[in-house]
């Protein structure tokens, strides 16, 4: 792990399945999550279609940090990426296309 202007810790996406998340929407109101909801199916149909990767913000219960993976699929609540990890969107600050 990095970390990048001491705030956004980078993580490997294999290391995902090891980072515990709390229940908690990290986002404030119902535009941001929207917009959220839009990158995230934006970011499956370019992995899909492109396998192109895309940096998702999130945040776990250690802070904010960062992981640039392939969006393989998606749920009302979760991101599903390679060997079956998934992202809570309710955790996810922004992702980075």
């Amino acid at each position: 792990m990095n970390t990048l202007a001491g705030t956004i810790t980078t993580v490997e996406k294999e290391l995902l399945d090891r980072t515990h998340f709390p229940q908690q929407e990290v986002l404030i109101g119902n535009e941001q999550i929207n917009r959220r909801n839009y990158e995230a199916q934006r970011a499956m149909k370019l992995g899909n279609s492109f396998k192109d990767k895309v940096k998702i913000v999130f945040e776990d219960d250690e802070g904010i940090k960062i992981v640039e993976t392939t969006v393989w699929g998606m749920t009302d609540n979760y991101l599903m990426l390679k060997r079956g990890t998934t992202l809570p969107l309710c955790r996810i600050h922004e992702i980075i296309i």
